[in-house]
């Protein structure tokens, strides 16, 4: 079948290639029109719970990830010069349209009492004019007589201070954000350069839209090295440039048809899908190389190119749609995942493998058929020397040292078992940047002197509709108040905001600000308490800053409040403890009369991290199951099953092992090694076995059969090997850890392959 498939292609070939040139031209307009991806992936399957909480949690509050916290420290913000450039710098963040609010110390208000209208009223603390140092020293004793700007604006301990900037939800979702995020970091930079003040700013706006533009550049970056690199070698391997040119223009068509496919799929251009076109690169050079090889060493044979060529797609074309048919299962099993992020990276990488085959399939015989035959000095790589005596020495270890093998094979299996063991699962929301990038540094500043900035929410329904009005509503207070306290002692969480601490507020100001009063209302208050718990229909309202804060912090119906909380990015081994005691303490405030749910970015982080985690576990195990049963078919032998899987477990324990000595943990982004390599590790079994199996038939014995299939597939398989290495290398060039370690992992993994 596979000589008439040869001989098709050739006599179609003017055909075959305008149909492919013309699709080609087709994916390549649908390619142009792919977008960046600027929300965060979800990791979480739609129907799972906590999924559901955050969805819910949403849609009574809004959105809890569009908040960017800028921070200094300076003992001498409070000097007359830097203050009023500070202000300065909150006026012109203030006047960005995408900015809709702003809490910062010269936005301060404090409540003050009016006794003839027996009513408070929200004054700023700081004019826009302040004329003299005395003045702000005045001013500065105010502000500082008030608890509930404490740990919140400022940190008296470290002279550390802190302006939160709320962003428009909607253009956080779009392509325009990285301008408006790059204007803001510019006035931050004036400010510093006028005040000589050094700033930081974090938040998840920030981390996302830096993580999304670096993506965008390092897929540009990978795809023109992985060409490149690829160009090189295969320069190297043939000394001729049409060959190289050609195996380069089947990569690049192979590229153009990936990004076509992410279009068509729906999807968008994420860290995980940014990769598939270099890995495309990669995948489908090897495939140009063993047709080549092929096509040369049967060329010498018989001296007929088309001859030749339809050899090459007998012998080579079964051959490379099995192993195309490995490496796809080895991505595409991540479809079956229940992580959207992995989903689309699975369907995306799958197809585009098996897309490559049917383009090489195609191009390299046709094309190949139209150009003149190969000259001598195209062929003369096949007698390499270095290549011939390493193939020797190979075959000399394979027959004289076969015990020496296994027992060194079994003592690094030995040793890379208690490397395993070492192993262990952790994840952070900023994992894949380097301890020196600036994001993680000023994320790092939050924590030190805020204890942390990345959202959790505690809701708490009373499970009645107005269940928050009147006097009964402050036994909620009470409890919420006291869940705070707790909160605010832990060393990973920030002092919470909840309306609790408002009403501690506004009773300092009736109490004309005497901060001994910054207590919870009791029942002698009631009246007072009562009027501001109310609805306000005043058409003034929305310029009374308790009012905002009641109705960013207790819902349209008045039955459920939230707790906002700044945590550390302490990692999913330390979050769910700290979640638990958390709950625990809830437990002991709140009877079963209230529903208390933690959600939050941190939680879908966590729970998406463990859905990745655990979704790749299975991944593996599903790539392990196809490719042997692909293996069984193709081979139709227990033993020889047997004999491929093993030298592909080997390597993945051996990389498992490293992983477990050197200290770096399972988590979403290593754990994706052991699939791809698998995939792609079982392509040099499977052309190995198919040759011998080729091969068997025609030699007088075994030992044969196997030193002849040293020869022919040796070459191809070492220079695969270095291409596949080399083209997983460039990965660590990444800024991101996740790609960094998919990048000297899989090198490892397919080296010892």
């Amino acid at each position: 079948m596979w000589q008439y498939l040869g001989k098709w292609v050739i006599r179609y070939r003017f055909i075959l290639l305008f149909i492919l040139s013309a699709l080609t031209v087709l994916m390549g307009y649908y390619a142009s029109k792919v977008t960046l991806s600027y929300e965060f992936s979800k990791a979480i399957p739609t129907d799972n719970p906590k999924y559901k909480d955050y969805l819910a949690f949403k849609q009574k509050f809004g959105d809890d990830g569009n908040l960017l916290v800028i921070g200094i420290q300076t003992d001498s913000l409070f000097t007359l010069t830097n203050f009023r450039l500070y202000q300065q710098l909150e006026h012109s963040l203030k006047k960005d349209k995408y900015v809709e609010d702003i809490l910062s110390i010269p936005g301060a208000v404090n409540f003050v009492k009016d006794s003839l209208a027996e009513k408070l009223s929200a004054q700023k603390i700081f004019p826009a004019k302040i004329d003299n140092q005395q003045t702000l020293d005045s001013l500065k004793a105010i502000f500082y007589n008030l608890p509930f700007y404490n740990q919140r604006l400022y940190n008296n301990q470290s002279h550390s201070y802190l302006m939160g900037v709320r962003m428009n939800k909607d253009v956080l979702n779009t392509s325009g954000r990285t301008v408006i995020i790059e204007n803001l970091k510019k006035k931050l930079d004036s400010f510093a350069v006028t005040s000589k003040i050094e700033t930081h700013i974090s938040g998840l706006p920030l981390i996302r839209t830096e993580l999304a533009d670096r993506i965008q550049r390092e897929m540009k970056l990978f795809l023109i090295v992985s060409v490149v690199l690829s160009a090189f070698i295969l320069l190297l391997l043939f000394r001729s440039f049409p060959t190289m040119l050609l195996s380069l223009a089947v990569v690049l068509v192979g590229v153009i048809w990936t990004v076509g496919i992410l279009y068509l799929c729906g999807y968008k251009i994420t860290l995980l899908t940014a990769l598939v076109p270099s890995l495309v690169v990669v995948i489908g050079i090897p495939n140009c190389i063993y047709f080549l090889n092929k096509y040369h060493t049967s060329y010498i044979h018989s001296g007929d190119k088309n001859a030749a060529l339809v050899t090459m797609v007998s012998k080579m074309g079964i051959v490379t749609l099995f192993c195309n048919i490995a490496a796809a299962i080895g991505f595409a099993v991540f479809a079956f995942t229940k992580s959207a992020i992995l989903k689309e990276f699975g369907v995306v990488a799958g197809l585009s493998i098996m897309v490559i085959f049917v383009i090489s399939f195609i191009m390299l015989p046709a094309i190949l058929s139209y150009l003149s035959a190969p000259k001598a000095g195209e062929l003369k790589y096949l007698e390499s020397k270095w290549i011939t005596s390493l193939l020797i020495k190979l075959e000399d270890w394979v027959f004289m040292h076969k015990k020496s093998i296994i027992g060194i094979t079994i003592l690094v299996i030995l040793f890379s078992v208690a490397g395993m063991m070492r192993l262990k699962s952790v994840a952070y929301i900023v994992d894949d940047l380097p301890k020196t990038d600036v994001i993680y540094k000023d994320l790092k500043f939050f924590e030190k002197n805020f204890k942390g900035v990345m959202p959790l929410e505690i809701v708490v329904d009373t499970k009645k509709r107005y269940g928050l009005t009147g006097m009964k509503s402050l036994a909620v207070f009470e409890k919420i108040d006291s869940l705070s306290a707790f909160i605010a002692a832990q060393p990973q969480m920030n002092k919470p905001l909840n309306v609790a601490e408002g009403l501690k507020f506004v009773k300092q100001g009736f109490y004309e600000g005497d901060s001994s009063n910054y207590v919870l209302p009791n029942a002698f208050d009631g009246a007072f308490v009562g009027e501001y718990l109310r609805p306000n229909k005043d058409s003034n309202a929305s310029n009374n800053n308790l009012s905002k804060m009641l109705s960013a912090f207790i819902d349209s119906g008045r039955q459920a409040t939230r707790i906002s909380v700044g945590i550390a990015d302490v990692g999913t081994l330390e979050l769910p403890v700290i979640l638990k005691n958390v709950e625990t303490r809830a437990g002991q405030l709140f009877d079963s009369s209230y529903k208390i749910t933690l959600t939050g970015t941190s939680i879908s982080f966590l729970e998406g991290s463990r859905f990745i985690i655990n979704g790749l576990k299975e991944s593996i195990l599903w790539a392990f199951l196809l490719i042997a049963l692909c293996m069984l078919y193709l081979f139709k032998s227990l033993k020889i099953l047997v004999c491929s899987l093993v030298p592909n477990i080997i390597p993945l324990l051996i990389t498992a092992g490293i992983m477990g000595w050197a200290g770096v943990p399972l988590k979403p982004s290593t754990v994706l090694v052991f699939s791809v390599a698998l995939g792609i590790a079982v392509d040099i079994t499977i052309r190995f076995l198919v040759n011998y199996k080729q091969v068997l038939p025609d030699s007088p014995s075994q030992e044969e059969a196997v030193k002849s299939t040293l020869k022919q597939t040796g070459l191809s398989i070492i220079y695969t090997s270095l291409v596949l290495t080399a083209g997983f290398i460039i990965f660590c060039a990444s800024s991101f850890g996740g790609t960094f370690a998919l990048g000297w992992l899989t090198s490892i993994t397919l080296f010892t392959a």
